[in-house]
């Protein structure tokens, strides 16, 4: 029997965007928990904003292999590698090339750069990392699917969800009609029924890449974004499964319209039943964007921070909550980083303790459970945090690399720096305190500063 509540684990409960409350979670198969979230369009190195879901739902997976057994949980998160900007990108960097061979190579460059971040960031590997151009069949059933139950149509080489098949249509965003129509991302079209019809199919352009059409459709075509999503979470999880993660601005229009199609195509009152959406990420209180001068890859910010700084200043805020991406934070994420790893002990089994794991089963309370690491270190909780901190994710070698490499180069003897500790631990065991701070002052002459730690050892790192 997988582990649970019965076993006496906390009960995890998790804010369900589709309906605005706190729940617990039940899954459908207590032996077989499925999880699937939206990856990258893989045309560009992914920014920070990019980075939240993946760290996100990172912690997520981690608590519920650690709940329900690491062989019970299915996690699955896609790659997006048909898309305009792919097109785009493909036929500017490589014009000599048939555009399906460029495109090849800058998916797989970027998807390998995207491997690379995230293995920094601490990320686990998804069990399952479906690729949409591996998946046209499935899509190509669906879509059929829809067209013959009256939920889609075809009209000039194209197909489309119709949205007033489905009269709840909307139930996730809970958006009016009108303001749904202003901000659906869908291209005018005379050969639309409704102005909320959305692309399911549309033909290829000349050169671009393209399957065979489904629905009896003569030319090549390719998938629109909304049903690469429910066809690759189908082919993984099935009809219905237990949890679907994203962006907040995915909710509106592609959350929403991946519910529609697989709800249709299957006839079922649900896709997911558990809906988690992370808060939008600003930098320095200003909206990420190009124009403004502040649009940061992950690339970038591991070029001057250690994975793990990034990961905890991350986790610092609620992941519901809008988060603001400053230095100030970074700077005051490496300090705690630092403070954990100095006082936990090597190498503890990666189990959480029991309040961190208490504040992570109450939707994530990563904020509540940073404030119980820094409990565990200001109580000599040395094991539990150690084992807690390597359960989170983190690792503390890229973080005592990054320190060295900031450090200042020190040109004495650490010969005769240990010996002089040696001395000041002495003193102070005599309680000679003028000899204890003369020592200290010399050493720190010399570019050595010296910590007391609470468990009565002495460390020493360059001064900076």
């Amino acid at each position: 029997m997988p582990g649970d509540v019965r076993a006496g684990l906390p009960e995890l409960k998790l804010y369900n965007t589709l309906t605005r409350t706190k729940e617990s979670f039940a899954p459908i198969d207590p032996a077989s928990v499925r999880m699937y979230v939206c990856g990258p369009t893989v045309y560009d190195f992914a920014h920070i904003g990019n980075a939240r879901p993946v760290i996100v739902f990172d912690l997520l997976y981690r608590l519920l292999r650690h709940l329900y057994g690491v062989d019970h949980v299915r996690y699955v998160r896609n790659i997006t590698d048909v898309d305009d900007k792919i097109n785009a990108r493909a036929a500017a960097e490589h014009p000599g090339l048939p555009l399906n061979e460029a495109i090849a190579r800058v998916t797989f460059a970027t998807e390998a750069q995207f491997h690379d971040d995230l293995e920094a960031l601490g990320v686990l590997h998804p069990d399952v990392e479906p690729r949409a151009t591996e998946h046209i069949a499935e899509m190509r059933t669906l879509i059929e699917k829809l067209v013959a139950s009256g939920h889609a149509y075809v009209a000039e080489d194209h197909v489309l969800f119709s949205v007033p098949s489905m009269p709840d249509y909307g139930a996730l965003s809970r958006r009016p009609l009108d303001e749904m129509i202003a901000g659906a991302r869908v291209d005018v079209a005379p050969y639309k029924r409704d102005a909320m019809d959305f692309v399911l199919w549309k033909p290829s352009k000349e050169g671009e890449p393209g399957w065979p059409s489904p629905a009896g459709i003569a030319p090549l075509g390719r998938p629109g974004w909304h049903i690469e999503c429910s066809a690759m979470s189908w082919r993984h999880l099935g009809e219905t499964f237990d949890i679907h993660g994203g962006g907040i601005d995915l909710i509106f229009p592609h959350h929403e319209n991946e519910i529609a199609q697989s709800r249709c195509a299957f006839h079922s009152g649900v896709m997911a039943h558990t809906w988690m959406h992370n808060g939008f990420l600003q930098v320095e209180g200003e909206k990420m964007s190009k124009s403004l001068g502040n649009f940061i890859t992950i690339r970038q910010l591991l070029a001057d921070w250690p994975g793990d700084v990034l990961r905890l200043n991350m986790l610092r805020t609620h992941y519901r909550q809008p988060i603001d991406w400053t230095l100030k934070g970074l700077e005051e994420s490496a300090k705690a980083l630092e403070q954990f790893f100095d006082a936990a002990a090597p190498d503890a089994y990666p189990r959480p303790a029991p309040a961190v794991l208490e504040a992570l089963a109450d939707d994530l309370n990563t904020p509540k459970a940073i404030a119980e690491l820094h409990a565990l270190k200001d109580h000599a909780g040395k094991k539990a945090l150690g084992g807690t901190l390597a359960f989170l994710g983190f690792t503390d070698g890229p973080l005592r690399a990054w320190q060295a490499a900031k450090a200042p180069a020190l040109d004495v003897d650490l010969t005769m720096v240990e010996a002089r500790i040696a001395e000041r631990i002495e003193a102070r065991r005599n309680r000679d305190w003028a000899a204890s701070d003369r020592i200290r002052d010399e050493l720190l002459a010399l570019g050595v500063a010296l910590k007391d730690n609470k468990d009565g050892t002495t460390t020493w790192e360059p001064k900076r």
